[in-house]
Protein backbone atom coordinates (compact mmCIF):
# COMPACT_ATOMS: atom_id res chain seq x y z
CA UNK A 1 0.00 0.00 0.00
CA UNK A 2 1.68 3.40 -1.06
CA UNK A 3 1.68 5.49 1.69
CA UNK A 4 -0.15 9.06 1.24
CA UNK A 5 1.56 12.27 1.31
CA UNK A 6 0.31 15.00 4.01
CA UNK A 7 -1.49 18.15 2.62
CA UNK A 8 -1.96 21.12 3.98
CA UNK A 9 -5.08 23.06 3.34
CA UNK A 10 -6.16 26.46 3.80
CA UNK A 11 -10.06 27.06 6.41
CA UNK A 12 -11.21 30.33 6.43
CA UNK A 13 -9.52 33.22 7.16
CA UNK A 14 -7.99 31.44 10.56
CA UNK A 15 -7.52 28.26 9.82
CA UNK A 16 -5.11 25.20 8.26
CA UNK A 17 -5.90 21.71 7.90
CA UNK A 18 -3.05 19.06 7.71
CA UNK A 19 -4.76 15.98 6.25
CA UNK A 20 -2.62 12.86 6.59
CA UNK A 21 -5.23 10.55 3.98
CA UNK A 22 -9.11 11.58 2.32
CA UNK A 23 -9.67 7.90 3.55
CA UNK A 24 -9.48 6.62 7.27
CA UNK A 25 -7.16 4.32 8.30
CA UNK A 26 -5.35 3.42 11.34
CA UNK A 27 -2.15 4.63 9.74
CA UNK A 28 -3.56 8.42 9.05
CA UNK A 29 -5.17 8.34 12.63
CA UNK A 30 -2.24 7.64 14.20
CA UNK A 31 -0.36 10.38 12.48
CA UNK A 32 -3.23 12.71 12.92
CA UNK A 33 -2.89 12.38 16.68
CA UNK A 34 0.62 12.37 17.17
CA UNK A 35 1.00 15.53 14.61
CA UNK A 36 -1.28 17.67 17.19
CA UNK A 37 0.71 16.27 20.53
CA UNK A 38 3.72 17.85 18.97
CA UNK A 39 1.86 20.95 18.18
CA UNK A 40 0.50 20.79 21.92
CA UNK A 41 3.99 20.06 22.91
CA UNK A 42 5.72 23.18 21.05
CA UNK A 43 2.94 25.31 19.89
CA UNK A 44 3.90 27.78 17.41
CA UNK A 45 3.39 31.31 18.38
CA UNK A 46 0.12 32.98 17.68
CA UNK A 47 -1.67 29.39 17.31
CA UNK A 48 -4.72 29.45 19.21
CA UNK A 49 -6.64 26.00 19.18
CA UNK A 50 -5.68 22.37 17.57
CA UNK A 51 -8.02 19.54 17.13
CA UNK A 52 -7.80 16.06 15.48
CA UNK A 53 -10.77 14.65 13.33
CA UNK A 54 -10.34 11.43 11.94
CA UNK A 55 -7.39 11.73 9.88
CA UNK A 56 -7.09 15.09 9.90
CA UNK A 57 -5.64 18.13 12.34
CA UNK A 58 -7.28 21.28 12.26
CA UNK A 59 -4.73 24.20 13.11
CA UNK A 60 -6.58 27.77 14.37
CA UNK A 61 -4.16 30.97 14.32
CA UNK A 62 -4.59 34.80 15.01
CA UNK A 63 -3.27 36.15 12.02
CA UNK A 64 -2.60 39.35 13.75
CA UNK A 65 0.43 37.40 15.14
CA UNK A 66 1.85 35.24 12.85
CA UNK A 67 1.41 35.12 8.86
CA UNK A 68 -0.09 32.21 7.19
CA UNK A 69 2.36 31.18 5.03
CA UNK A 70 5.05 31.43 8.00
CA UNK A 71 2.73 29.07 10.03
CA UNK A 72 2.55 27.25 6.88
CA UNK A 73 6.28 26.91 6.64
CA UNK A 74 6.84 26.06 10.05
CA UNK A 75 4.13 22.81 9.80
CA UNK A 76 6.12 21.80 6.76
CA UNK A 77 9.13 21.50 8.64
CA UNK A 78 7.57 19.54 11.17
CA UNK A 79 5.81 17.27 8.96
CA UNK A 80 9.32 16.78 7.09
CA UNK A 81 10.94 15.44 10.71
CA UNK A 82 9.61 12.25 10.86
CA UNK A 83 7.25 9.52 9.52
CA UNK A 84 4.27 10.47 11.12
CA UNK A 85 2.23 7.07 10.01
CA UNK A 86 4.67 5.44 12.03
CA UNK A 87 4.73 7.33 14.89
CA UNK A 88 3.93 6.60 18.17
CA UNK A 89 0.51 7.96 20.14
CA UNK A 90 0.39 10.61 22.49
CA UNK A 91 1.38 10.47 25.59
CA UNK A 92 -1.03 10.72 28.68
CA UNK A 93 -3.56 8.22 27.05
CA UNK A 94 -5.78 6.89 30.01
CA UNK A 95 -7.21 3.12 29.48
CA UNK A 96 -10.88 2.56 30.14
CA UNK A 97 -13.07 -0.34 30.80
CA UNK A 98 -16.54 1.00 30.48
CA UNK A 99 -19.61 -1.53 31.43
CA UNK A 100 -22.30 -2.29 28.99
CA UNK A 101 -25.40 -4.65 28.46
CA UNK A 102 -25.54 -5.85 25.00
CA UNK A 103 -28.84 -7.18 23.41
CA UNK A 104 -32.29 -7.41 24.60
CA UNK A 105 -34.34 -4.22 24.95
CA UNK A 106 -30.90 -2.52 25.25
CA UNK A 107 -29.50 -3.83 21.60
CA UNK A 108 -32.45 -4.34 19.64
CA UNK A 109 -30.41 -5.24 17.01
CA UNK A 110 -27.40 -7.54 18.21
CA UNK A 111 -28.70 -10.49 16.28
CA UNK A 112 -28.76 -8.45 12.88
CA UNK A 113 -24.94 -7.04 13.44
CA UNK A 114 -23.87 -10.95 14.43
CA UNK A 115 -25.82 -12.28 11.40
CA UNK A 116 -24.04 -9.73 9.48
CA UNK A 117 -20.49 -10.65 10.63
CA UNK A 118 -21.62 -13.99 10.83
CA UNK A 119 -21.47 -14.73 13.67
CA UNK A 120 -23.98 -16.14 17.27
CA UNK A 121 -24.97 -12.97 19.15
CA UNK A 122 -23.03 -14.38 22.23
CA UNK A 123 -20.12 -14.63 20.34
CA UNK A 124 -20.43 -10.91 18.77
CA UNK A 125 -20.88 -10.18 22.03
CA UNK A 126 -17.63 -11.50 22.94
CA UNK A 127 -15.54 -10.21 20.24
CA UNK A 128 -16.74 -6.75 20.93
CA UNK A 129 -15.65 -7.34 24.63
CA UNK A 130 -12.23 -9.07 23.67
CA UNK A 131 -11.37 -5.59 21.48
CA UNK A 132 -8.40 -2.81 22.62
CA UNK A 133 -10.61 0.15 20.66
CA UNK A 134 -8.92 3.41 20.52
CA UNK A 135 -10.78 6.54 20.26
CA UNK A 136 -9.87 7.74 16.68
CA UNK A 137 -11.56 11.12 17.37
CA UNK A 138 -14.60 13.19 19.21
CA UNK A 139 -17.17 14.70 16.97
CA UNK A 140 -21.09 14.88 15.54
CA UNK A 141 -22.13 15.82 19.67
CA UNK A 142 -19.38 17.23 22.78
CA UNK A 143 -17.64 14.37 24.00
CA UNK A 144 -18.66 11.42 21.70
CA UNK A 145 -16.60 9.14 20.10
CA UNK A 146 -15.95 6.99 17.13
CA UNK A 147 -13.85 4.25 18.10
CA UNK A 148 -11.93 2.07 16.09
CA UNK A 149 -10.97 -0.67 15.16
CA UNK A 150 -12.75 -3.63 14.87
CA UNK A 151 -11.92 -6.87 13.03
CA UNK A 152 -12.33 -6.59 9.43
CA UNK A 153 -15.60 -9.14 9.46
CA UNK A 154 -17.01 -6.02 11.70
CA UNK A 155 -16.98 -3.74 8.41
CA UNK A 156 -20.83 -3.82 7.92
CA UNK A 157 -22.62 -1.00 6.00
CA UNK A 158 -24.65 1.55 7.84
CA UNK A 159 -28.26 1.44 7.79
CA UNK A 160 -30.24 2.10 4.44
CA UNK A 161 -33.14 3.92 6.97
CA UNK A 162 -32.32 5.96 9.76
CA UNK A 163 -32.91 4.94 13.05
CA UNK A 164 -35.56 7.96 14.19
CA UNK A 165 -33.31 8.07 18.01
CA UNK A 166 -31.60 5.98 20.05
CA UNK A 167 -31.30 6.83 23.71
CA UNK A 168 -28.37 8.28 25.26
CA UNK A 169 -25.83 5.56 26.02
CA UNK A 170 -26.91 3.50 22.96
CA UNK A 171 -23.91 1.62 21.92
CA UNK A 172 -23.78 1.45 17.92
CA UNK A 173 -21.69 -0.03 15.28
CA UNK A 174 -20.93 -0.08 11.87
CA UNK A 175 -17.58 0.13 9.43
CA UNK A 176 -14.99 -1.75 11.84
CA UNK A 177 -16.40 1.18 14.32
CA UNK A 178 -18.32 2.05 18.02
CA UNK A 179 -20.29 4.74 19.18
CA UNK A 180 -21.65 4.89 22.61
CA UNK A 181 -23.85 7.52 21.98
CA UNK A 182 -23.39 11.20 24.03
CA UNK A 183 -27.12 12.31 23.46
CA UNK A 184 -30.68 11.15 22.44
CA UNK A 185 -30.12 11.12 18.71
CA UNK A 186 -31.15 9.84 15.11
CA UNK A 187 -28.53 7.43 13.32
CA UNK A 188 -27.68 5.32 10.56
CA UNK A 189 -25.79 2.76 12.85
CA UNK A 190 -27.20 -0.26 14.18
CA UNK A 191 -27.43 -0.27 18.25
CA UNK A 192 -26.36 -3.47 19.96
CA UNK A 193 -26.11 -2.05 23.16
CA UNK A 194 -26.33 0.36 25.96
CA UNK A 195 -24.43 2.13 28.47
CA UNK A 196 -24.71 4.03 31.29
CA UNK A 197 -21.32 5.73 30.60
CA UNK A 198 -22.05 9.38 29.80
CA UNK A 199 -19.64 10.77 27.15
CA UNK A 200 -20.44 14.10 28.17
CA UNK A 201 -21.36 15.69 31.27
CA UNK A 202 -21.84 19.07 32.30
CA UNK A 203 -21.29 18.30 35.92
CA UNK A 204 -18.55 16.30 35.27
CA UNK A 205 -14.74 16.51 36.26
CA UNK A 206 -13.61 16.70 33.32
CA UNK A 207 -17.09 17.35 31.09
CA UNK A 208 -15.72 15.37 28.51
CA UNK A 209 -13.65 12.11 30.24
CA UNK A 210 -12.57 10.43 26.85
CA UNK A 211 -10.28 12.29 24.46
CA UNK A 212 -8.51 11.38 21.19
CA UNK A 213 -5.86 8.40 21.64
CA UNK A 214 -7.62 7.17 24.73
CA UNK A 215 -7.97 3.14 24.85
CA UNK A 216 -11.65 1.83 25.60
CA UNK A 217 -13.06 -1.85 26.45
CA UNK A 218 -16.43 -2.77 26.88
CA UNK A 219 -17.36 -4.92 29.94
CA UNK A 220 -20.88 -7.02 29.32
CA UNK A 221 -22.90 -6.70 32.16
CA UNK A 222 -26.70 -8.41 32.71
CA UNK A 223 -29.64 -6.13 31.85
CA UNK A 224 -30.42 -5.94 35.70
CA UNK A 225 -27.67 -4.27 36.30
CA UNK A 226 -27.81 -0.90 34.28
CA UNK A 227 -30.07 1.10 36.76
CA UNK A 228 -27.57 0.88 39.51
CA UNK A 229 -25.01 1.67 36.97
CA UNK A 230 -27.33 4.56 36.23
CA UNK A 231 -27.17 5.96 39.57
CA UNK A 232 -22.92 5.58 39.89
CA UNK A 233 -22.48 8.66 38.44
CA UNK A 234 -21.37 10.26 34.88
CA UNK A 235 -19.12 7.38 34.44
CA UNK A 236 -21.74 4.74 35.04
CA UNK A 237 -19.37 2.23 37.05
CA UNK A 238 -16.57 2.56 33.98
CA UNK A 239 -12.62 2.36 35.25
CA UNK A 240 -9.75 3.83 34.29
CA UNK A 241 -5.92 3.99 34.65
CA UNK A 242 -3.10 5.87 32.67
CA UNK A 243 -1.17 4.29 30.29
CA UNK A 244 1.75 6.18 29.99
Amino acid sequence: MTTPTPQILPLGLDGILVRFADTLSDAANRAALAFRQELDDDRPKGVDETATSLTSVLVRFRPDQIRRAGLEDDLRHRLERQDWYQAPLPHGRTRWRIPAVFGGDHGPQLDEVADLVGVRPERAVEDLASAELRVLALGFAPGQPYLGFLDEAWNIPRQTEVTPEVPRGAVVVAVRQVIPFANAAPTGWRQIGRTAFRCYSRDGEPPIPLKAGDSVAFDPVPAKDFARLEQTGPLGGAARESIE
